[in-house]
């Protein structure tokens, strides 16, 4: 018996990942590279900032003491981008082999140390820097470090990154005002600009007392919620957001794509993201998206780690951090201004330790930008999503006692996209899907039409004409196809996979077909370029190996400078080569000059001449009752 799960990548039901289309596993399952995703996060440069022991504790105060810690960490683009494959949406979980996964609460708390409980993270937006920059860091950047509510990286630290030691405490604060909106504009708020950081986070930071009463962790979630489900996105390229906090999730959580480390874990440091710091002797360089893609869709049970902090000394966890975990449980709303995104631990509750039920149905909700106004206030907009964040602790999750997972397997093997790459190239499905066609076609047309009523006769010739069209779109559709395999041919570097830029991997449909023509056809039956030239929707490609050896195709004009396919017995030797085994004959296509008159169409661009298609005739001894039903053209 076939398994239905290996053939059909899913979802079996859409109750629950309702945008498939849209999703970037769509676009793969058909054949469509984009190659790795550009990582947005702009840690390099934050060892440049020399803070003086004032600015230390102000920074601690504010709630970042732990953050600043953090060293850059080499991103291993390929891995994040497989991983965005998985993510979905609908649910704000990736979609594994074995069930759901997220990045939760929990996970913000150990691996970055930020506070996960506390204020929201909203206030006012803006469209221009210069009011908030005078009145907190008592300078306003030039015109061309700004872009709207927007302000350059750069311009932040060569204004603000030497603080004198002997500064007055109004220098001083807005320094750190400056290194701070430096920090989370490069890290958890990063944004796909590149070196930019919105102003609005600014005046959070003007008290720095109150600054660390915002639950900065739930906010960082939020950002990397709504990078990941924007990247998800089969239109999209790029990813921002907490990128670090992504990629040591999966360090921790999945053995896939995991360094081995250079040093001793016994000792574990807070966060937990020092683990990966510096450099690990695992190489990445030949691991493309496709390697991880593969690797996530064969994971099995024993390559997933629920608990990974269960066995970690908590003695190095502050007590204030430890008080905070049980919101990793909790079904809440997360913020970070306009971005509201749900929290939904009931469905990853293997991740604390507990058995896996079917989770409740997750409402559908739009995510709406709300910040597109200067001067407005957000918290007066998002009413409904700030009394969810409010009533957080009343929201949390509990195990269930007696739970068989066998059910709940069952019914996620329904609902989600269990494989993203195919386990069959798509060319070889392809071929395999023409060779059965052609077969048809083949006996379609052998068969004898002696004692059939009209009937019958009738359904012979309609099964010849259904035939023959599925095998003209099967082909169309090859030859965008493997013209999107070769462009994406050269992206498969050694290395670091080459990211994808805008404008690349555009290519003129008749640059697709030559491509294709020239991967495909041997080489003493490429036609040259100059020969012959129509309209590419009109190609006719069958280059590949058949079954039936009694077919060729010749591609002539007839008097009124229309091209039609004429099939030949094989017999004519004129036209087609001797096959010594059926399954290694070929069509053949075999074209006649261009006169005059296709000659003038084709260089005023006039509508190409239609194309027929003439039914072969195989057999002398049912030629002419064939012949009678079944010889017809077909105008396309």
């Amino acid at each position: 018996m076939v398994d239905y799960y290996a053939t059909n990548p899913g979802p079996i039901e859409d109750i629950v990942l309702y945008d498939q289309d849209k999703h970037v596993s769509s676009a793969v399952w058909e054949g469509q590279e984009r190659g790795a995703l550009r990582c947005h996060e702009h840690t390099s440069k934050l060892d440049q900032w020399m803070l003086t022991e004032k600015q230390v504790e102000l920074v601690k105060m504010a709630g970042f003491g732990y953050l600043r810690m953090i060293p850059a960490i080499s991103l291993d683009n390929p891995l994040i981008s497989a991983l965005v494959e998985r993510w979905r949406r609908e649910t704000n979980t990736f979609h594994f082999t074995v069930g759901e996964m997220t990045v939760t609460l929990e996970d913000v708390a150990y691996l970055l140390g930020l506070p996960v409980d506390g204020e929201a993270v909203i206030g006012v937006t803006y469209t221009s820097c210069e009011a908030v920059c005078i009145k907190l860091l008592g300078k306003a950047p030039d015109s061309g470090y700004t872009s709207g509510g927007m302000v350059k990286l750069s311009w932040l630290k060569e204004t603000f990154s030497q603080c004198l030691e002997d500064a007055s405490m109004e220098d001083i604060a807005r320094c750190t005002r400056a290194y701070l909106l430096y920090l989370v504009g490069s890290t958890i708020f990063s944004t796909t600009t590149g070196n930019k950081v919105p102003v609005m986070y600014l005046p959070l930071f003007e008290n720095f007392d109150e600054a660390g009463k915002y639950a900065w962790g739930a906010a960082a979630l939020s950002f990397l919620y709504r990078a990941l489900g924007n990247a998800s996105l089969r239109s999209q390229s790029t990813i921002s957001g907490c990128l670090t906090l992504l990629q040591c999730w999966s360090y921790y959580h999945l053995n896939v794509g995991r360094p081995k480390l250079n040093h001793d874990p016994i000792h574990e440091c807070f966060p937990f993201v020092l683990r990966w710091k510096g450099k690990q002797s695992s190489p990445t360089s030949n691991r493309d998206v496709a390697f991880y893609r593969k690797s996530l869709d064969s994971m099995k049970p024993s390559d997933v780690d629920w608990c990974p902090y269960s066995n970690i000394s908590h003695t190095v966890i502050p007590e204030h951090i430890l008080r905070s975990l049980i919101l990793g449980r909790s079904k809440t709303m997360l913020i970070c201004y306009d971005k509201a995104e749900r929290h939904l631990p009931d469905r990853c509750l293997r991740q604390f330790g507990m058995h896996q039920t079917v989770p409740e149905e997750v409402q559908k909700w739009e995510r709406k930008s709300r910040g597109v106004d200067g001067g407005v206030d957000l918290s007066t907009k998002m009413e409904s999503e700030l009394n969810e964040w409010s009533n957080r602790h009343l929201y949390i999750v509990e195990a269930e006692e007696d739970v068989e997972e066998s059910e709940y397997m069952q019914w996620y093997m329904r609902i989600t996209r269990k494989l993203v790459g195919r386990p069959v190239p798509i060319s070889s499905e392809f071929q395999r899907m023409n060779a059965a066609l052609r077969e048809i076609a083949h006996i379609a047309d052998t068969i004898s039409t002696h004692g059939l009523d009209d009937q019958q006769l009738q359904s012979v010739t309609r099964i010849r004409y259904i035939t023959y069209e599925c095998l003209r779109d099967q082909i169309a559709s090859t030859v965008v196809v493997a013209s999107n395999s070769q462009s994406e041919v050269g992206k498969k570097v050694r290395g670091k996979e080459r990211v994808r830029r805008k404008g690349m991997g555009k290519r003129k449909r008749k640059e697709e077909v030559e491509q294709y023509y020239a991967a495909g056809i041997p080489m003493q039956h490429r036609i040259p370029a100059t020969t012959f030239d129509v309209d590419p929707s009109h190609l006719y490609h069958i280059g590949n190996e058949m079954d039936n050896p009694h077919l060729c195709i010749t591609v002539s004009e007839d008097d009124h400078g229309r091209i039609s396919h004429v099939a030949h017995s094989v017999d004519d030797i004129d036209f087609c080569e001797d096959a010594k085994e059926v399954d290694e004959s070929h069509f053949h296509h075999l074209v006649g000059e261009q006169d005059d008159h296709l000659s003038s169409e084709v260089a005023e661009d006039k509508p190409h001449a239609s194309m027929d298609i003439v039914v072969p005739q195989v057999s002398h001894e049912t030629r002419e009752d064939v012949a009678q039903q079944n010889d017809y053209g077909v105008l396309v």
